[in-house]
């Protein structure tokens, strides 16, 4: 067996080691500033029925969330693939560092259908593009509620309608790829160099677009994935109920918004930390106590790491893998 050299194992840990810190620095600031008398308190607020319902909506959005990037993929896989590899991603992101999970989403569908992983991971880059747009759109929605300010809804207003814009703009580039691809080569034709690097990154993404040329193919994927960050928002108010009874249904909305942006800075594998700092922020602005915000940010990612590792572990039995295959071929792909 071919021993890693200590220069390669450091080049490894760079990589993942900052994200590491600023977890450990998050779980810190976090648990300095609260009681585990406070926290008890906070978890015996959680009923069960609530417990239960977050976990049936969580399910139901992995299996909403799968028939939207089934529909990214051209329909090519059926539901129940698409459903354990999308499981099975959200374990390897869970357990390893660097996103692991998405390389092996590309890798596991790539073999299941039959096409190039580069393919589908263009796919899932144009699911995350649709993510950043449905996270702008509630945050900006709710942000002049959050804050009060009569300032915010004008500029969440011409905010939103960007990102609409940017929407639109998807579809025609997705509609028109060809034209696209032949006008970037003609305007940076007297930089080779630039044109190099740019032409190859703009042909994956096109290609990751090519199931979006229809626009009842694009409206279907905007509905799975507008129907997934409703079923999200529903699992962070039914179990919000209990220690805010009188909270709005934006309340789960804005900290939904604000969640997408904390996932975005680096971390530790299942954002931890990062996850329960953006948690605890938002509820903040909207007025709730520390430790019960505290322990329902720890409770809802427990819930989300839970159902994941139980559907994608059981997605490895049914394919008779192992977890560290799994992370290899990842691996083994991503370099």
């Amino acid at each position: 067996m071919t021993q890693a050299q200590p220069g390669s194992i450091w080049r490894e840990a760079r990589r993942w080691l900052p994200g590491v810190f600023i977890s450990a620095v998050a779980l810190y600031a976090l648990f300095r500033m609260a009681t585990w008398q406070d926290l008890a308190t906070a978890f015996q607020t959680i009923q069960l029925p609530n417990l239960l319902a977050a976990v049936a909506l969580s399910i139901l959005s992995l299996v909403v969330r799968s028939a939207a990037w089934k529909a990214l993929l051209a329909d090519a896989p059926n539901l129940m693939q698409t459903f354990f590899i999308i499981c099975q991603g959200y374990l390897l992101n869970n357990l390893f560092p660097l996103r692991a999970g998405e390389i092996g989403r590309a890798v596991f569908m790539g073999r299941a259908i039959r096409v190039s992983p580069f393919h589908v991971l263009s796919t899932i880059v144009i699911e995350r593009v649709f993510d950043l747009a449905m996270a702008a759109i509630l945050l900006l929605s709710t942000l002049p509620l959050a804050i009060g300010a009569e300032w915010a809804k004008p500029v969440a207003t011409i905010t939103l309608l960007l990102v609409l814009a940017a929407l639109a703009a998807m579809f025609l580039m997705a509609r028109y790829s060809e034209k696209v691809h032949g006008w970037v080569d003609r305007l940076f034709k007297r930089w080779p160099a630039v044109q190099g690097w740019l032409l190859p990154r703009l042909d994956s993404m096109l290609d990751g677009l090519g199931a979006l040329k229809s626009l009842s193919q694009f409206l279907k994927v905007t509905f799975w994935i507008v129907l997934t960050w409703l079923l999200w928002v529903l699992v962070y108010y039914v179990m919000l109920l209990p220690i805010a009874p009188q909270a709005p249904l934006w309340w789960p909305a804005f900290a939904d918004g604000i969640l997408a942006l904390g996932a975005a800075i680096p971390s530790a594998p299942a954002s931890l930390g990062v996850y329960e700092a953006a948690m605890v922020a938002a509820l903040s602005i909207l007025g709730v106590a520390y430790s019960p915000a505290l322990g329902y940010a720890v409770l809802m990612h427990f819930i989300q790491f839970a159902t994941t590792a139980v559907l994608g572990f059981w997605g490895l039995a049914r394919e008779r893998r192992s977890l560290a295959s799994l992370f290899k071929e990842a691996r083994m792909q991503e370099k």
